[in-house]
């Protein structure tokens, strides 16, 4: 048997499922290989197990969209390189390499956020290469436009989805990353400005109308990215698009669940999901009850309708504690008072969770004398690894909220972790800039899965 001599990374083919061109990783301390895929569907064909799947095969080019169809083989639980386990399907393919071509075993995962999209381990090379770990590309090298030359440009609109992005302001980041990563996946994309949204509500014929009344129909799923200013109505309109048929991929519920921090506490209470102990009254009557309830100072006082760190003031001592308490009450605002968890050192985690998987998370720090994390209010942020157990507190805690897409606040105690808030409508901009995920595009990926359940449900 012939060995090829091979480097660090190389360009291989996967011919059977149509990839003539792939840029590949050679890992020998990997033992699986695996692949990039994505809306990937299994199916029964003359008693065998089949999977569908899609891949954009240039790195950074998601405009190129191959489909692909694969003999499932097996299932694995699979460790990834930042410690994660996922169960992957397995399939077996013909891999060529150089002049030679050989039958492997190749897992299926997102690997949007990897260099590469595809890591050869070493079961696949094991009796049949050389490595030579210092070199690249030993089997030839091929430019990257002479790579896009193998691929048409696919956009499949035959099977593009109608997506209302349902927002107030066009030119936020979030909200350009979303249209973009939609209509790279070959959807047709639309911004919706909620305040120019109306509404005929009738029990036969319920429409929603835009701008000059033109008739928002044929829709099939809604983003609702919905400022604090506009919870009310946001949802209403959110509700609205439901009733019509088409899928929201958050709730008009859970989004003015989570929009109430007394609520939303009170939601992760019943589910026993630990949270910093929180206090709260009507009457300044109860104020130093309320102080001693919560440990005493210093303790966080927050304004309900509070967003971003707004309207939340950490007070030092059991007096100063009293006085902002009262004066927010003699203001009629409604308040929480909340124990500070002095030990987190002004830090927590942003968990990203889209459709029941954490799938970025940062550790924010607060900025010099601030002891708010919120990168709006000049925080710093960095790649954090997540234990097990913070993992599972943030997918519980958007699952107790009913949010298939939430950024869930986590603090670090000496009692554990502590669940502190949770966003309905996370921001992008700083989990993708540091974790290099594209989380826009799993977003856009979990409305492909959740439309395709719908159809299979319907037939």
């Amino acid at each position: 048997m012939k060995k090829v001599v091979i480097g660090k990374e190389e360009w291989c083919a996967l011919p059977e499922l149509g990839l003539p061109v792939v840029k590949s990783r050679i890992d020998s301390g990997a033992k699986t290989s695996s692949l990039h895929a994505f809306n990937i569907h299994t199916f029964e064909e003359k008693g065998k197990r089949y999977v569908h799947f899609d891949i954009h095969p240039v790195q950074d080019n998601r405009k190129i969209i191959q489909s692909c169809r694969g003999l499932v083989v097996d299932q694995r639980a699979v460790k990834s390189s930042s410690g994660d386990k996922e169960r992957r399907l397995v399939i077996r393919t013909p891999l060529t390499l150089g002049d030679e071509t050989w039958d492997i075993e190749v897992t299926l995962t997102n690997r949007d956020a990897m260099g590469y999209r595809m890591l050869i381990g070493r079961e696949a090379m094991v009796g049949r290469t050389l490595i030579d770990p210092d070199a690249s590309f030993c089997l030839g090298h091929i430019a990257e436009k002479d790579v896009i030359k193998h691929y048409k440009t696919v956009i499949n609109k035959k099977n593009g989805l109608k997506i209302l992005l349902l927002a107030s302001n066009p030119d936020l980041y979030s909200n350009k990353r979303l249209v973009e990563a939609g209509e790279e996946r070959g959807h047709e994309m639309r911004f919706v400005n909620i305040s120019q949204c109306y509404m005929n509500i009738s029990s036969k014929n319920p429409e929603i109308h835009y701008r000059g009344g033109e008739l928002l129909d044929d829709v099939d799923a809604v983003i609702p990215r919905i400022k604090p200013s506009m919870t009310f109505y946001g949802c209403a309109i959110t509700r609205q698009f439901a009733s019509i048929g088409a899928y929201c991929l958050n709730d008009s519920i859970p989004i003015a669940q989570s929009r109430d921090k007394l609520r939303s506490l009170q939601e992760l209470s019943v589910k026993r999901i630990p949270m910093p102990t929180t206090g709260f009254a009507n009457s300044p009557v109860d104020t130093k009850e309320i102080i001693s309830m919560v440990n005493g100072a210093p303790l966080v006082v927050k304004l309900l309708e509070g967003t971003q760190g707004r309207g939340v003031v950490l007070a030092e001592t059991n007096k100063a504690a009293e006085s902002v308490i009262n004066a927010f009450k003699s203001l009629n605002a409604n308040i929480l008072v909340q124990e500070f968890i002095k030990e987190a050192q002004g830090e927590d985690i942003r968990c990203f969770v889209v459709d029941g998987k954490v799938v970025g998370s940062i550790q924010r720090k607060a900025a010099a004398g601030e002891f708010r994390a919120n990168l709006h209010l000049g925080g710093t942020a960095s790649v954090v690894r997540i234990t097990a157990t913070e993992r599972k507190i943030a997918i519980n805690a958007a699952k107790a909220m009913g949010l298939v897409v939430a950024g869930v606040d986590i603090i670090r105690s000496k009692d554990g972790p502590k669940v502190l808030e949770i966003n309905s409508s996370p921001g992008l901009e700083g989990i993708e800039e540091i974790t290099g995920r594209d989380i826009a595009g799993l977003m856009i990926e979990c409305i492909e899965k959740q439309i395709q359940k719908q159809k299979k449900k319907h037939k």
